[in-house]
């Protein structure tokens, strides 16, 4: 991967803290009078995150600087430090248009490549709150209104389109694109060094890696994601990326974010859901929930219709008629299902999995990986005769059930 020239770049640590906010009038001015609490919560593998407080028992200050290297699984390999300028254009385009879906956003240094932002200390990951079978009320139709917010906001819809085109440039990033490129839509389906998987998902694994009619779906998503620069999207946006509480739904860590397929940030939702959904069929978690579980895909596209049915009105060229947002909407929905089953692929067979399935116990934890695996691949190869969310899940729950 390519790296950036690192000059007057340097990591902060837990000491440097308070001097650096001292030095920041407009961070200095977020906190009140006192000696300040500083705690670092990240793992170190990607980002530093540092929570700066007065006052342990209140939320105070964020702040995120990104590191020249990812380490996953005891590797390492260098990155670039320029996802964190790539994160916080995302974070200044996202306040002007969907303020109430991110966190308090409090600007950038480019010098030190740290994005401050608010304290969420009262919220929770979602996926840790699915996990422990909690259910969060219109978290799902907050995510969905969220993407057709920005997807409106930055298309051609409501951008003139030189502005719009001025807007791709400067959201273009490559490094991560490529991880994407890499370990969800391509490295699955071969084998590869980077791909881990249960033993007994071994038979799933090498059929759906021989399939012709799978390689020529990944193969087309993968050329829409390379090509298909539609709106800026988030670009990583599963429910890990997701935080829930007090009555609010905020996306945060869109330093993925690039101008692409609209679809695929619906998609990453929906394949969350299904893993979630796959959890709690395993635990037998109760009915209310995993009826809960089962509204996210529905709801979430519902409230992207609806968000974007009202905006339509307010489009700038007129020559996009109704009749084209239901035939634009109807491709969305594809590519949508399409992503879902890649990163739900992924997330069973290839680099990076998830604690959903992970911390389950044997056999549970294998049979539910297979029920994601026969899901997502028949949503990948069937999503053109998938018409309605109702239908959609309808396999996943017949899945779900055959792979008990």
């Amino acid at each position: 991967m390519l790296t950036d020239p690192i000059t007057t770049y340097q990591p902060l640590d837990v000491g440097q803290i308070a001097a650096y906010v001292h030095e920041q009038p407009a961070l200095r001015g977020l906190l009140a009078a006192g000696a300040l609490q500083v705690d670092e919560v990240g793992d170190g593998n990607l980002n530093q995150v540092f929570v700066v407080r007065n006052d342990p028992a209140r939320p105070g200050l964020v702040l995120k600087q990104s590191l020249p290297w990812v380490r996953v699984h005891g590797r390492s390999w260098p990155l670039t430090l320029e996802r964190a300028r790539r994160e916080a254009h995302a974070y200044e385009i996202y306040q002007h248009f969907a303020a109430e879906f991110i966190p308090r956003y409090h600007g950038f240094d480019g010098e030190r490549y740290v994005i401050a932002m608010e304290d969420l200390a009262d919220l929770r990951v979602w996926r840790t709150a699915l996990n422990a079978g909690e259910p969060h009320a219109g978290a799902a139709e907050a995510m969905g209104a969220f993407v057709a917010r920005i997807a409106f906001h930055t298309s051609d819809f409501g951008l003139p389109p030189e502005e719009r085109k001025l807007q791709a440039a400067a959201s273009v990033n490559p490094e991560l694109c490529r991880i994407t490129e890499d370990l969800v839509l391509s490295e699955p389906y071969t084998e590869h060094e980077h791909n881990w998987h249960h033993p007994a998902l071994q038979a799933l694994a090498d059929d759906l890696r021989a399939d012709a009619d799978v390689h020529r779906e990944i193969g087309m998503l993968k050329h829409r994601f390379l090509t298909h620069a539609e709106a800026l999207i988030h670009g990583d946006l599963h429910t890990g990326s997701v935080m829930v509480g007090d009555g609010r739904v905020v996306a945060i860590d869109p330093e993925f974010a690039f101008y692409g397929p609209i679809g695929f940030d619906l998609g990453a939702l929906w394949a969350n859901a299904i893993i979630a959904a796959a959890r709690a069929d395993r635990l037998e978690r109760d009915a209310t929930f995993r009826a809960h579980v089962a509204a996210i895909l529905p709801a979430s596209w519902s409230a992207f219709r609806a968000e974007l049915g009202r905006l339509w009105p307010q489009r700038l060229d007129r020559f996009y008629t109704d009749a084209f947002l239901e035939r634009w909407v109807a491709h969305v929905w594809r590519d949508g299902l399409g992503y879902a089953a890649a990163e739900a692929i992924r997330r069973m067979i290839g680099y990076a999995h998830v604690s959903d399935i992970e911390t389950l116990e044997e056999p549970a934890r294998s049979s539910a990986a297979a029920a994601v695996l026969r899901a997502a691949r028949g949503l990948l190869l069937e999503r053109d005769r998938i018409d309605t969310p109702a239908d959609a899940w309808a396999r996943v729950a017949d899945e779900l059930a055959r792979s008990r």
